[in-house]
């Protein structure tokens, strides 16, 4: 099986532990149905991108200098690192 390839799409901006949403700055592209991988000093996990909202609109993807929200699986934190992750 090949490894997948990891693509850095972002960093956490800031994570809402009440709503499970991290806030991700993209430097890259990034879809909804895509995997992701959070790697920072205590996060380390990866998921399936599920939703995803621009200014508080659904989205179904989000482009370079665009801040957007991300209902996410676990804890992260700002300054996280975001990759996308591609066989």
């Amino acid at each position: 099986m090949a490894e997948p390839k990891m693509e850095d799409v972002g960093r956490v901006g800031g994570f809402f532990s009440h709503l499970s949403v991290a806030i991700v700055e993209l430097t890259g592209t990034l879809k909804v149905g895509e995997t992701i991988y959070l790697k920072g000093h205590t996060t380390d996990f990866q998921q399936r991108v599920e939703s995803m909202q621009l200014d508080r609109a659904p989205v179904q993807e989000g482009h370079a200098g665009q801040s957007v929200g991300l209902k996410v699986t676990d804890r992260c934190r700002k300054h996280d690192a975001v990759y996308k992750l591609t066989l």
